[in-house]
């Protein structure tokens, strides 16, 4: 007896074209997705936009040195200080000291020795602008550092108070100044040492101090003039521009009397600016009363 051949039903026949079709869309599902995946991958990435986390008039601060330690003698009390010959460098002032001075054969088996010889004097030096200056050779910056404010949009110094009374460490002792504004003593410890990045980052600091009494100001103008050379002009402007914005309280200090009677050619230089301040705000009246005028006769 035959057997009969069971027919291929077409729910047999539906299922193999379902699964059929279900390979190739799986086939082609994982076609497009790696297609996709490699566009995306060559696709071109959008730039985003960068937070300011670098102050301006900062520097990058270099990797760790390993080049011999010199010794530094400061101030009336000679404080030491030491500090990397790779970084004192950075300043020609302190390469002139430090290229003439032979290593000693020590420095290759032990470089964190100092030589003898490598020392450099600087009595007329206050160790607290020294300590900023090296903090700033090695750093980048110095304290208190600058901050970029989101919210405002501005830069700001660290831990400044909020209620405009001061900021911490504004002044110091100079033993040829007295007290006066750490930022100018700075500013012209790096008049002399070549230092041009550190000027500008010391006179936008002072620029954000607050609440300085006037004695301090004009003892810190009086520093300035003294300690850097006549044609240094942001500086001493930065006083002058200062003093006379703030006239109304300048003009009703015993301080300041007794420093124009004592006279120099810081109240020179402030007459003069005084005389250039009226003559710009005459010629600013002249102005807008002659646009009024002619305004006038054409109606």
């Amino acid at each position: 007896m035959l057997s009969k051949r069971t027919p291929q039903t077409p729910d047999n026949f539906s299922r193999y074209r379902a699964a059929k079709a279900s390979t190739a869309r799986s086939r082609r599902a994982r076609e497009s997705s790696s297609a996709s995946s490699s566009r995306s991958r060559h696709a071109p990435v959008p730039e985003r936009r960068q937070r300011l986390v670098t102050p301006p008039d900062s520097t990058t601060p270099t990797k760790k040195p390993t080049s011999p330690v010199i010794m530094l003698r400061v101030g009336p009390e000679q404080r030491l200080f030491a500090a990397h010959e790779s970084i004192l460098i950075a300043s020609p002032f302190f390469a002139e000291y430090c290229e003439p001075q032979t290593p000693s054969p020590l420095f290759r088996t032990a470089p964190h020795i100092h030589h003898p010889g490598k020392r450099i004097e600087l009595p007329d030096e206050s160790p607290e602008v020294l300590s900023a200056i090296l903090e700033f050779l090695y750093k980048g910056d110095y304290y208190p550092r600058l901050r970029h404010n989101a919210r405002r949009r501005a830069w700001e110094l660290e831990d400044a108070r909020a209620d405009g009374s001061g900021n911490p460490g504004a002044t110091i002792y100079h033993h040829r100044g007295g007290v006066i504004l750490r930022d100018t003593a700075i500013y012209c410890a790096a008049e002399k040492y070549n230092l041009p990045t550190l000027q500008r980052l010391a006179l936008r600091k002072q620029g954000l101090q607050t609440g300085i009494d006037c004695s301090t100001i004009l003892a810190s103008a009086r520093y300035a003039y003294a300690n850097t050379p006549e044609t240094e002009s942001k500086l001493r402007a930065h006083y002058l521009a200062l003093i006379i914005r703030s006239r109304g309280t300048f003009k009703r200090s015993g301080t300041m009397q007794v420093e124009m009677e004592r006279g120099g050619r810081l109240f020179f230089d402030l007459f003069v600016a005084m005389c250039n301040h009226m003559d710009d705000d005459l010629a600013e009246e002249l102005s807008v009363c002659t646009t009024g005028s002619l305004r006038r006769r054409d109606w």
